[in-house]
């Protein structure tokens, strides 16, 4: 069945109003960095609501929006995720990572350890949904890694627009974020991020993003 088309609405923006606006949202992004250091400090839900409603508007393949959030406070179960984490990640550090790799992380300070999934009031599992079953009937998802990525994307800037810190952690396997969480055959763990406040004297490692020449080519 087709959809129903309406007319599509949007305000127009002068060419000064475009530049400020694009400039005022790069310097905005450009403020965001990944930290670890996280304040117990609590965050109202519906703040968190938002950023996940925020995350929902990112086009997804034939819009089946294959995602679900899992948002998670829950003391015994942070704990629970943490331990888990913990155990694939020392296995990570000993014995999976290639000596480049583990020198490449070497700079940021990394271990095995991830205090903050328990410190962080909040943190948000997003699962990718690789079918649907309706009316028990298997129905497929499309472009489900790129439509969750791009929805990743957009929770993460959410987050930082909130004035709230987070940071991209992917423990591997994360098949344990299934067992913990209870969710359906049809999902799997993508991404796991704490949501919170730096804590005071929070850190982060002196780096510099490539430059706009260094990502950017132009063919005019």
């Amino acid at each position: 069945m087709a959809y129903k088309f309406i007319p599509f609405k949007q305000k127009e923006l002068t060419k000064g109003e475009q530049l400020t606006n694009s400039k005022n949202f790069y310097h905005l992004l450009d403020g965001r960095r990944s930290v670890r250091d996280f304040s117990d400090q609590p965050i109202d839900l519906e703040v968190i609501e938002n950023i996940i409603k925020s995350a929902g508007t990112s086009p997804s393949g034939a819009h089946k929006q294959p995602w679900t959030f899992c948002v998670v406070s829950n003391p015994e179960l942070k704990k629970k995720i943490r331990e888990a984490a913990e155990e694939e990640e020392k296995l990570s550090y000993g014995s999976r990572m290639s000596d480049r790799w583990k020198a490449d992380l070497e700079p940021l300070g990394t271990t095995w350890e991830k205090p903050f999934i328990e410190i962080a009031p909040y943190i948000i599992v997003v699962f990718k949904r690789a079918h649907e079953t309706i009316d028990g009937e298997k129905r497929n998802n499309y472009y489900v890694n790129e439509s969750i990525g791009i929805a990743c994307g957009m929770l993460i800037s959410a987050i930082h627009n909130a004035g709230l810190v987070t940071l991209t952690h992917t423990p591997s396997p994360m098949n344990f974020l299934t067992k913990i969480l209870e969710r359906p055959e049809n999902e799997r763990a993508y991404l796991l991020l704490p949501i919170g406040f730096a804590a005071e004297g929070a850190q982060v490692p002196d780096l510099h993003r490539k430059t706009l020449n260094e990502i950017m080519v132009s063919y005019d």
